[in-house]
């Protein structure tokens, strides 16, 4: 236990991880200032020293890990010509499933300050859904450019699709559902053939060989 008054280094990270350890053990229901700070090991006074409140709490919570994933999206055109296209699409899409989880995604939907604060950094400019789609288009248009999808195409249809695949998938969750991740492989297994993309990860060269 952190005593009062020394400083921690991340406390941030710190609290938000802790969160989403009580969310994964007990649920939305047990999520309250009092769990995430003994959660975290710190004074109970910590959370609100950072936070207006719970609902500023958990929006940001949720805002970084969006960001988190954006920023990993952003690397992805850089990928381009490496692995597959199915990989490459796979582990971004996946990451942005595990960026928060339904638990989490779910209990910002149903907690109204929380929702609107999200929406509102969203529509301002922060990463999220948008910023992490159009990496995914950047992506497939590098691919495309390569010879490794098809010259016809629609880039932005594909990143649409997976990114909305994902949005949908963590507002409603999956309890009890299919595996996400099987779900997500499926669809990706679905565009990358339409696009024709070269599952062997070859060159542009050798695949027109």
């Amino acid at each position: 236990m952190s005593p009062r008054g020394v400083a921690m280094p991340d406390v941030r990270e710190r609290l938000f991880a802790a969160a989403e350890r009580v969310l994964a053990r007990e649920g939305p229901g047990a999520l309250t200032s009092r769990a995430i700070t003994g959660e975290a090991g710190c004074a109970k006074g910590v959370l609100h020293a950072h936070f207006a409140g719970l609902d500023e709490f958990v929006a940001d919570l949720v805002l970084d890990r969006f960001a988190h994933t954006a920023r990993e999206a952003e690397a992805l055109p850089g990928r381009a010509g490496e692995d597959t296209v199915a990989g490459n699409l796979g582990a971004v899409t996946l990451a942005l499933l595990a960026s928060g989880g339904p638990t989490i995604a779910g209990l910002a939907m149903t907690r109204p300050a929380t929702s609107l604060r999200v929406r509102q950094a969203l529509e301002a400019g922060a990463p999220g859904f948008s910023s992490i789609q159009e990496s995914i288009t950047r992506y497939l248009d590098a691919e495309q450019r390569l010879g490794r999808l098809a010259a016809d195409t629609d880039t932005a249809a594909v990143a649409l699709a997976l990114v909305g695949t994902a949005h949908h998938i963590l507002m409603t969750g999956w309890s009890g559902a299919q595996d996400p991740g099987e779900q997500v492989q499926r669809l990706i297994a679905m565009l990358a053939g339409a696009a024709g993309a070269v599952a062997d990860g070859a060159s542009a060269n050798s695949a027109t060989e």
